[in-house]
């Protein structure tokens, strides 16, 4: 049923293959079967890379709540500012990441660019947070958006049983974990139409904002700037805010391997699709404050539910649908990239062997995909998601700020490395100090929260010294690692 993956290796940044182990059936000779690749298929094109960019992107955070950004920042102006300079800032990222993702031909994203650049440590770290925390914990929550959503229709008169919720996100997660062991194609398809469905949602709220404005209703923009009481402390949370709203830029980089021609493609799809996401969310914030002010705004649970009740009438019931198709499309987008990190983290001896094995047929990563359906289904039913999120918040910045650091390390110690597309310099160096700046203000103004998801993180090094660096474990330790 599974196939090892074909051996590789990082070689000046050039992703190399060998031959897989095992024989596969010949389909058109007599002749005894030959050593053949057993490898991912280039089936992700320009169109799909801009769909599981935009996607991932456009999930929940803008259509229920960006009162965080408000909230942080205390003005109407200051928060549309936010939302334009982290549109700006998310486009730099991408943008350092089309250079590492054309030179470094190897999937894995953030894992594979700090393994190139600093080594082993802070790549296990990385991928040990991602698997037993970030990404269980950031799909659970935003499958849990759905699963909310997609019952809002029924229960429109009463509160939706949390019991209910639950089952039918259950069922969501599974079915997106389904979709992705069984056919990259039939993924990125319905990926292609569900990013179709989020670009419909944005258009349903910006248009009639739009009309609004035609039609002068400007008087929650006068004095924008009127009653800005946040303190400086409270910046970097609302950069948070909307840096996890426009996160998912740096899928893409998890599939090189899968993408064609990707010296084109991953530079073309990063700057359309941030183009596209940065006009957008700013236009559809523009449309709420023409129809609800900022202090009504704080007071929303969904702010689209109430940009549409008030605008549209009945039409307002076909929003939560939206919104749900919008969290199955950022799960679906989430799955299909992390998979792939845990995939070549595997192939690095970093996991459980295991999770490098591809389906004979079907040519997907299905251990690496099925691995985390119990881990999510843990964070589903047990404990607070929204506070994990918070405590792990920094870890992502802290690791994205690297990995662009890194960049501007491999400037320096490969200067030879074959670089199709290249950024300016001060733009790296722009952002992974802002993600630096971020991290380092977030744990003064809340230390618990941050110093709780530090630790968390710290614990990855004991576990590359158990795991990885210990040599003389018992047998049955190694049996279980597949080693």
């Amino acid at each position: 049923m599974f196939r090892k993956a074909a051996v590789t290796s990082v070689s000046n940044g050039n992703y190399l293959q060998g031959q897989a182990n095992g024989r596969l059936p010949s389909m058109d000779s007599g002749q005894p079967a030959q050593k053949e690749k057993v490898v991912l298929k280039k089936k992700v094109t320009l169109l799909r890379g801009i769909s599981i960019i935009i996607g991932t992107i456009i999930g929940a955070g803008i259509f229920i709540s960006p009162k965080g950004i408000l909230k942080n920042t205390g003005s109407v102006g200051m928060s549309l500012i936010v939302w334009t300079v982290c549109g700006i800032l998310s486009l730099f990222g991408a943008l350092c990441y089309a250079e590492l993702g054309t030179c470094i031909k190897k999937s894995g994203g953030h894992y594979t660019y700090i393994l190139e650049a600093f080594g082993p440590l802070p790549a296990f770290v990385r991928v040990w947070v991602e698997l037993l925390v970030i990404r269980p914990a950031a799909t659970a929550v935003i499958s849990l958006a759905f699963g909310r959503y997609i019952l809002e229709p029924f229960f429109m008169q009463c509160e939706i049983p949390e019991l209910a919720i639950k089952l039918i996100t259950a069922v969501g997660i599974t079915l997106v974990m389904v979709l992705n062991s069984t056919s990259v194609s039939w993924s990125a398809r319905i990926q292609i139409f569900l990013t179709f469905c989020k670009l419909v949602a944005i258009l349903i709220i910006i248009v009639p904002g739009v009309i609004q404005l035609i039609k002068g209703e400007t008087q929650h923009f006068k004095n924008a700037f009127a009653g800005n009481d946040a303190s400086v402390l409270g910046l970097p949370l609302a950069f948070y805010s909307g840096m996890y709203a426009y996160s998912g830029w740096f899928y893409l980089n998890f599939v090189t391997e899968e993408v064609e021609n990707p010296e084109k493609n991953i530079p073309l799809a990063i700057c359309i699709s941030m183009i596209i996401v940065t006009v957008g969310y700013v236009l559809t914030n523009v449309a709420y404050f023409t129809t609800i002010s900022a202090g009504e705004l704080l007071l929303s649970k969904a702010v689209a539910v109430t940009f549409a009740e008030r605008l549209m009438g009945n039409f307002s019931l076909a929003v939560p649908v939206f919104v749900a198709l919008s969290c199955f499309g950022s799960m679906n987008g989430g799955i299909f990239a992390v998979s792939r990190m845990f995939f070549v983290a595997s192939r690095e001896g970093h996991l459980p062997e295991i999770l490098s094995m591809i389906h004979v047929r079907k040519h997907t990563p299905l251990p690496a995909v099925i691995v985390l359906h119990p881990l999510t289904m843990i964070m589903l039913f047990n404990g607070d998601l929204y506070s994990l999120l918070n405590f792990l918040s920094f870890a992502r910045w802290l690791f994205i700020g690297l990995v662009v650091a890194g960049l501007i390390y491999l400037r320096y110690k490969r200067p030879d490395m074959p670089r199709p597309f290249k950024v300016p310099l001060f733009i790296p160096a722009l952002f992974s100090f802002t993600c630096l700046f971020m991290v380092a203000l977030s744990l003064y103004s809340d230390p618990v929260n941050t110093g709780i998801g530090f630790a968390i993180t710290l614990t990855g090094v004991p576990a590359y010294y158990l795991f990885i660096v210990w040599d003389k474990k018992p047998k049955w330790f190694r049996k279980i690692l597949g080693k």
